[in-house]
């Protein structure tokens, strides 16, 4: 059995290795020291590893000085676990115990974002994508984009803008957890990093506009200025390239062509991916009503949350429910790769593919089932994709109204929502 430390252990080794190369010749300024002695760039610079060909850093806000901590803030300093030098995050305001934050590993941005992510056609990107290797699907104003996970595993967060809207895409590998945001927040945009720490082994985002942390996995500000401000998430799925480059042929490709050297399509976390293991930097109680890391889709609506198990929705194929009051489909399409098991990802086991959505059309409400390797209604007879388009039938072009859901580690979802329901056939 692969041990878990030795996963994080090589991450971190090869991280250490392409950012001491790409140093080198980085446009670094005011150099701090993060939790592992490596030298990382101030707020404003571009982030270790940075490329002078990339194009224009991006603009950032001077932000004053945090005031003199209080005594009983320079207590809960001092008893914290991550490194706080170099920060300018008013630790004063907190919504979570500090003590629950603890390091990752790499310092701030030692894992570096993309902040000007550039992308290439379904073509090209077919030379370095395998079929069966897993994306992040993105549709905003009808632009369609694809993020591959074989470079958001070494990247975990990139800031973009699609059809105007300014968003980040992130991946946190421990949690398996996929989430796409609208960056804008009251008038003002913001760019996000690594801080390097985790919580519940969820990763701990920063803006560099106030230098406040965010939680990944519930979008929301736990330290900082910002505490208790929330992103608002975006519907985005993870499916399999083939089924990307299918429904668009004229969509958008992250590029490989990041201003980083890193090793796409192989997977630092090898042997991570088994759902009787325990996870990885957690300190939290597990959840013993399934498995830490198997697989959940999960939807919050109206202040209910309910989870799906993957091992249910690759028997089912089609689970109808009612969460909050709305009637929901939740679909289940096999044939995705894991990111997180065998060295290379396009190697790795097929654990599918899930999208949820409102099962009606026109107000109309539809009935779902998995026929003939497909997701059927009964009331038309259309056939639909996975990304909730019908492709034959009368109902051919119209597409379902996508509801946001995320696809996690069960360990990392009970963390933050232990009341959660788990779906069960009645």
């Amino acid at each position: 059995m692969i041990s878990r430390t030795w996963i994080r252990i090589d991450l971190v080794l090869a991280l250490l290795v392409v950012a001491c190369a790409d140093a080198s010749s980085s446009r670094l300024s005011q150099p701090t020291r993060g939790s592992l002695g490596v030298e990382t760039s101030q707020a404003g610079s571009l982030p270790a590893g940075g490329d002078t060909t990339v194009g224009p850093v991006p603009t950032v806000p001077t932000v004053a000085p945090v005031a003199t901590p209080t005594a009983k803030l320079q207590v809960d300093l001092d008893d914290v676990q991550f490194n706080t030098d170099g920060w300018r995050t008013d630790f004063s305001k907190h919504s979570v115990p500090l003590d629950e934050i603890i390091p990752g590993g790499p310092p701030r941005d030692g894992i570096p974002p993309i902040d000007v992510p550039k992308f290439v056609s379904v073509e090209e990107a077919g030379s370095w994508l395998n079929s069966r290797e897993p994306v992040i699907h993105l549709e905003v104003g009808g632009e369609a984009r694809a993020y591959p996970l074989q470079i958001l595993i070494w990247h975990e967060i990139v800031n973009d803008v699609v059809s105007d809207m300014p968003v980040a895409v992130t991946f946190c590998p421990l949690c398996n957890t996929a989430i796409a945001f609208d960056r804008r927040l009251h008038g003002r945009t913001l760019d996000f990093g690594t801080t390097g720490n985790l919580r519940n082994s969820d990763l701990v985002m920063w803006d560099r506009q106030t230098e406040s942390w965010w939680q990944q996995v519930t979008g929301e500000a736990i330290v900082g200025e910002l505490t208790g401000r929330k992103l608002q998430m975006l519907p985005a799925t993870i499916v399999s390239w083939e089924e990307f480059k299918q429904q668009f042929p004229q969509g958008q490709v992250l590029s490989r062509d990041t201003g980083h050297s890193r090793l796409y399509g192989n997977n630092p976390y090898a042997g991570y991916d088994k759902a009787d293991e325990p996870p990885f930097l957690f300190e939290g109680k597990l959840d013993g009503r399934l498995p830490p890391k198997e697989r959940v889709v999960t939807v919050n609506v109206a202040g209910e949350d309910v989870a799906y198990p993957f091992s249910l929705l690759a028997k089912e194929g089609v689970i109808t429910d009612s969460v909050g009051g709305q009637p929901i489909v939740v679909f289940f399409d096999p044939g995705t790769a894991s990111a997180l098991d065998a060295s290379t990802i396009a190697a790795s086991r097929d654990v599918g593919a899930t999208a949820v959505y409102q099962p009606q059309i026109d107000g109309r409400r539809l009935t779902f089932s998995w026929r003939n390797e497909g997701f059927v209604d009964a009331e038309t007879g259309s056939r639909w994709t996975v990304l909730g388009r019908a492709i034959e039938g009368p109902l051919v072009g119209k597409q379902l109204e996508p509801i946001v859901h995320g696809n996690h580690f069960w360990f990392a979802w009970a963390a933050f929502k232990p009341d959660t329901r788990i779906y069960a056939p009645q």
